[in-house]
């Protein structure tokens, strides 16, 4: 991410935007002020309820689903609304984050050079083949050394394997390699 104009970020399979939210609030604490600025996260779901998208544009969210966050970054991201009883995040933090309903199994990717994919809870519900074709779609999303993390209960399809070298030992983070010719 040194030396990007712009650090891009997808969340696939995003669901109703804590992860988005929690990762925007994360690299808000971390980052210098001007490189925040240049912060998109592309946060996607399939949303089959048509409800994620409302949820995610409002960034209202109800006071019992925010209780894990500390108080001081709950106090100092979200403004609370007593008569409805939620919390709505801050523009600084909401306009970081952009909604799209996406299928992964589409294999388009919504953007490309990526720095950071998430994907998290998503690949267990598809095919083998699936999984290698959503993994690949992945590969090609990322900038050059950008990372692909993914929830530790999936690993990578091993016909990807080769495309990432894993940079943890206890986790499920890859770093892209350059181009290796699949055999």
């Amino acid at each position: 991410m040194i030396g990007k104009k712009e650090v891009k970020i997808w969340d696939a399979g995003c669901a109703m935007g804590p992860e988005p939210l929690s990762l925007a609030i994360l690299l808000a604490e971390n980052m210098g002020q001007f490189a925040f600025k240049n912060l998109k996260i592309y946060a996607t779901d399939i949303d089959k309820s048509d409800q994620f998208e409302d949820i995610i544009k409002e960034g209202v969210y109800p006071a019992e689903q925010l209780k894990r966050i500390p108080p001081e970054l709950l106090e100092k991201y979200f403004t609370y609304n007593e008569a409805d009883n939620n919390y709505k995040i801050i523009p600084l933090i909401h306009n970081r984050i952009k909604f799209y309903k996406h299928d992964l199994l589409s294999l388009r990717a919504i953007n490309s050079d990526f720095s950071l994919i998430l994907c998290k809870n998503v690949l267990l519900h598809f095919k083998k083949s699936e999984r290698v074709e959503v993994v690949n779609m992945f590969y090609e999303s990322l900038a050059d050394g950008g990372f692909l993390a993914m929830e530790q209960t999936q690993k990578l399809p091993g016909k990807t394997e080769s495309l990432f070298e894993k940079v943890t030992g206890n986790g499920q983070l890859f770093r892209k390699r350059e181009y290796v010719l699949q055999g």
